[in-house]
């Protein structure tokens, strides 16, 4: 817990072409349905509910995904929406919360309430990889992502996840990405 840099970060690249697919033909937020499915993935992962905060690990009962949202004055402003397994509860929060953030300008966070893992969405240009901060304030867990890319029919998405060694070991990590994989390969919606 003490280590100089105890963040660890894994780079990997997703096959989102079902997000893709199924946000066009529903009219579903891309970013929305990537949030939704990194909660479903992080809730079978028993270390997502801990967090290292202050040289002791911190027990949550509840996740929250953080969101990045353009405020109207063309700033950026920070939104956790608590993770719902119910997709049509979790869009309309996400729609809800991140239209008030982005009207009022100012943070909604929930840290104190839940374990709140970040996001950022890069969408204006294409990245192979992103580092994130290492200040000892903000040991979240906390994935980086740009553009997707189209590779013949299908869709492609480099992300980097980053987290707390502490919180995890690299085998939780991996089994975090590939349960990832996997919500975002069986999302289907009625």
């Amino acid at each position: 817990m003490k280590a100089p840099n105890p963040m660890v970060t894994f780079f990997k690249t997703l096959d989102v072409t079902n997000l893709v697919k199924t946000g066009k033909r529903r009219k579903l937020k891309f970013n929305m349905l990537l949030d939704y499915c990194i909660g479903k993935a992080a809730q079978n992962v028993k270390e997502f509910f801990i967090l290292p905060v202050g040289g002791k690990l911190v027990q949550h009962d509840a996740i929250a995904v953080n969101t990045i949202v353009k405020s109207r004055n063309g700033e950026v402003n920070s939104c956790d929406i608590l993770f719902s397994d119910k997709l049509d509860e979790f869009n309309r929060d996400y729609l809800k919360f991140t239209a008030l953030v982005a009207e009022s300008c100012q943070d909604r966070d929930l840290s104190a309430d839940c374990m709140v893992i970040g996001t950022s969405a890069i969408t204006d240009t294409g990245i192979d990889g992103i580092v994130g901060m290492n200040s000892g304030i903000f040991n979240n867990p906390f994935l980086i992502w740009g553009r997707y890319r189209k590779r013949f029919f299908r869709y492609y998405l480099p992300i980097s996840f980053q987290f707390h060694h502490t919180q995890m070991d690299g085998a939780h990590a991996g089994r975090f990405l590939a349960n990832l994989q996997s919500e975002i390969k069986h999302l289907h919606i009625q």
